[in-house]
């Protein structure tokens, strides 16, 4: 059992769903980044996504895109973003990869699946690559025993969720916000309904990233998924803390014990 499904798992077991978590490596710096998701860790989050900076991430928000460009202009690469997850990984918490795909092929996709594995990420989020498109990656991921983790979507017809869930390993990533990602106020309507086609197709427990951004709305996730994905909210707390790190853990801290609070009464 890979260190995703033992995490899944272990969250079923206590009958909730589990919490994933999200920054982006060199934000605000390398160091800096890597402390924040610690603290994410220790204060609840069950899995930790890593964002790796992209010129043109066209699939963020505006908060994302600002804490990117932040961490891109400090110098941030890909050898930096697999130092962040190896410090984190080193916590046990299983630690995926989220990215775009050109710079996983820039940097080799066999170099970076064996380099991943050796720095003990358990996999990679590619929401801009497609099973149709991915065969040297699961190829790679296979070899290396990673996870890979693609999306679906509202629009995704029932065979194209059986097409993608059928290339997934550790869980499915469900998108259920058409449009950018960022913290919303509401919930989607249509995050449930996806959930449920999602689970007609395939056993992998679901998460769903739908702009959470309190306890409550986790609750509510938490309500039908397997797992709640929470990305905007963190980094928001990061870009208001302007810099000041003591501020910025407290921020995470509180925030992070309030949806891992919510995963637990939805």
């Amino acid at each position: 059992m890979s260190l995703l499904s033992e995490a899944f798992a272990r969250a079923r077991n206590e009958d909730r769903a589990a919490l994933v978590g999200y920054l982006p490596a060199g934000f605000p710096t390398v160091p800096g980044s890597i402390e924040a998701l610690k603290v994410m860790v220790d204060a609840g989050c069950d899995v930790i996504e890593v964002g790796l900076p992209y010129s043109d991430p066209v699939m963020d928000g505006p908060t994302i895109q600002a804490a990117a460009q932040q961490a891109l202009e400090n110098g941030t690469r890909t050898s930096d973003v697999l130092s962040v997850v190896e410090a984190v990984a080193g916590t046990g918490v299983a630690t995926v990869v989220m990215t775009y795909w050109n710079p996983v092929e820039r940097y080799g996709v066999a170099r970076f699946a064996a380099d991943l594995a050796s720095a003990g990420g358990a996999g990679m989020i590619t929401p801009d690559l497609t099973p149709d498109e991915a065969g040297p990656w699961l190829q790679a991921s296979a070899e290396q025993r990673l996870d890979r983790i693609f999306l679906v979507a509202p629009s995704s017809t029932d065979e194209r969720l059986r097409y993608t869930t059928d290339h997934c390993t550790g869980f499915v990533y469900a998108t259920a916000v058409m449009g950018v990602t960022g913290a919303r106020t509401a919930t989607s309507d249509l995050a449930a309904p996806l959930v449920r086609r999602t689970r007609n197709a395939t056993d992998l427990p679901v998460g769903v990233g739908l702009g959470v951004s309190d306890g409550d709305q986790a609750a509510a996730v938490a309500g039908y998924a397997d797992g709640v994905i929470v990305g905007s909210a963190f980094v928001r707390r990061m870009l208001d803390a302007g810099g000041d790190a003591r501020v910025a853990a407290d921020s995470l801290r509180t925030l992070t014990e309030d949806l891992a609070a919510g995963v637990r009464r939805g």
